[in-house]
């Protein structure tokens, strides 16, 4: 929930930075709802995707407050981000909700990334890699496979607290969800990126995007300045 139309000016200089020196990496900025048709606007003809940050499973109706997929897919949207550890914990969202509204980008004809993590006391419990691969199974649908999605594992006690898992930690849970994606979608789990993201910053980037089936950041914090999202970006 950050961003006013004049930050739209760091769309732009992200935009203009990549076009002057190209990155080998895809790159999206998933504003919030009311920046998403002016800054697919500012973005257009260049390098840089945009998407939205939630949708709803249905396609329309009496759902006040809501957005379809359909809806951002008309805002210019060519992604949306499904299942965050802040809408599972703020608004309930299951596994079920999660798995629908993933399928609902799909239908909308958007590329879906699907958020799963552990709380600081699962980690504690030991339960991290039960409780991920749990939720790749009940937020993914077999039928996901064929077109393009990617699964984001966020640590959730890692957001906004400056703590980071260890390397070692982080490939143990990428290398389990490899493992559970490829029981959910066969072959296609081989194509599909797992992005880490987890207090994603300049400083640690490098080191976190070089670790093995690390495929990619969500980015949180650190994306809301073009200076500090570009030198993730170089990073990888």
């Amino acid at each position: 929930m950050n961003g006013l139309v004049a930050d739209l000016a760091e769309a732009r200089a992200l935009a203009e930075a990549l076009a002057a020196k190209p990155a080998g990496a895809r790159v999206a900025l998933c504003p919030p709802a009311t920046l998403l048709a002016p800054m697919a606007h500012v973005l257009q003809g260049s390098a840089v995707l945009t998407g939205g940050q939630d949708c709803h499973a249905e396609a329309s109706g009496p759902r006040t407050g809501d957005i379809s997929a359909e809806m951002l897919a008309d805002a210019g949207a060519r992604l949306v981000i499904v299942g965050h550890s802040e809408r599972r914990a703020d608004h309930g969202e299951t596994d079920a909700i999660v798995r629908a509204k993933a399928l609902a980008a799909r239908r909308a004809g958007l590329e879906p990334i699907v958020c799963v993590g552990e709380s600081l006391e699962e980690r504690k419990a030991g339960r991290a890699l039960s409780v991920v691969t749990g939720q790749i199974a009940g937020s993914i649908d077999a039928g996901l496979g064929p077109a393009p999605f990617a699964v984001a594992y966020e640590p959730v006690w890692a957001i906004g607290t400056g703590l980071t898992p260890t390397l070692a930690e982080i490939e143990e849970v990428h290398a389990a969800i490899r493992r559970a994606l490829a029981e959910r979608v066969g072959e296609a789990a081989v194509r599909t990126p797992i992005l880490y993201g987890g207090s994603v910053k300049p400083a640690n980037a490098a080191e976190i995007l070089g670790a093995a089936e690390v495929g990619g950041a969500l980015v949180g914090g650190a994306s809301l300045k073009a200076a500090d999202f570009l030198q993730i970006v170089r990073a990888g």
